[in-house]
C-alpha cells in the first residue's frame, strides 16, 4: 500500500504529466516545424544517451530536407506503406542505425576520447580495454555484433522519446521500415551501419490524428512493478 500511495503522489510531478500526455502520433501537420532551439536540445540529449560499456555503436541520421524526405519516402515502395505518410508530413525523421560489426578499433575511439576528456589517465589506456570483453561476449564467430549494438540504439530511442515528451513534441516510433531499402537509399550516410528503426517527430494533425483523442491505457502498475 505504501508503494501505491507514493506512485499516486508522484503523479503530480511534471515528468509524469509529460509522459501521460505522450502518445504515438498517427497523422502529422506538415505545416508545423520543430524550432531549431528544440532540435538542438534533442540532438544533444541523443548524444548523451547511455550505452553498454559506453560503446556508442550508433549513428543518428536526421532527415530534414525535402530531398532526404523523398528518399526516405521511396523506401516504402515494397512494404510498411502505413508509415509512408510520415516521411513527408512529419517535421523530421531520425534513422537510428547501429554498427553490426563493432570491433576493438571502434572501442579504441571511445577509450581515446575518454583519455582526451580526462576520464581515463593515458597510462591506463590498455586497462580501459578490459570492458571490451563484454562486446566480445556478444560477438558471433563471424564478427557480427548486430543483436547487441541494435539493442543500444533502443536505449537512445527511449531517451529521445522522453525528451520529446518533455518538449511537447509528438513522435512515432517506426519499426515498420524496410532496412534493405534504407541501406540502398542512404548508403553513403550509413557507411555500413544498419537501420531497423526510425523515429518521426513533429506536431500532430489536430483534426485527423485519431490517436490524440484516445485515453492512455497501461496494464495495472502492480502487475508490472515489484518493490522488494
Amino acid at each position: 500500500m505504501r508503494d501505491r500511495i507514493n506512485v499516486e503522489i508522484n503523479m503530480t510531478h511534471q515528468i509524469i504529466t509529460d509522459l501521460e500526455r505522450r502518445y504515438t502520433a498517427k497523422k502529422y501537420d506538415p505545416s508545423k516545424r520543430i524550432p531549431q532551439q528544440s532540435l538542438d536540445i534533442i540532438y544533444k540529449a541523443m548524444h548523451l544517451s547511455a550505452s553498454s560499456i559506453n560503446s556508442q555503436p550508433w549513428k543518428f541520421i536526421v532527415i530534414e530536407s525535402d530531398e532526404a524526405k523523398q528518399r526516405f519516402h521511396d523506401t516504402f515502395e515494397h512494404k510498411y506503406q502505413f508509415n509512408q505518410p510520415h516521411a513527408k508530413s512529419a517535421s523530421h525523421i531520425i534513422l537510428f542505425a547501429h554498427n553490426p560489426n563493432y570491433g576493438r578499433e571502434d572501442y579504441a575511439k571511445v577509450v581515446d576520447k575518454g583519455i582526451a576528456d580526462g576520464r581515463t589517465p593515458p597510462e591506463n589506456r590498455e586497462q580501459a580495454f578490459a570492458s571490451f570483453m563484454f562486446a566480445e561476449l556478444n560477438t558471433d564467430k563471424h564478427g557480427n555484433t548486430a543483436s547487441w549494438t541494435k539493442s543500444q540504439t533502443y536505449l537512445a530511442l527511449g531517451n529521445t522519446l522522453h525528451i520529446l515528451a518533455r518538449l511537447g513534441i509528438d513522435s512515432t516510433t517506426m519499426e515498420g521500415v524496410d532496412s534493405e531499402m534504407i541501406s540502398k537509399a542512404f548508403t553513403k550516410e550509413l557507411d555500413g551501419y544498419q537501420c531497423n528503426v526510425a523515429l518521426a517527430m513533429g506536431y500532430h494533425h489536430a483534426e485527423e490524428d485519431y490517436n490524440a483523442k484516445l485515453p492512455k491505457s497501461r496494464l495495472p502498475i502492480d502487475d508490472v512493478l515489484q518493490v522488494l
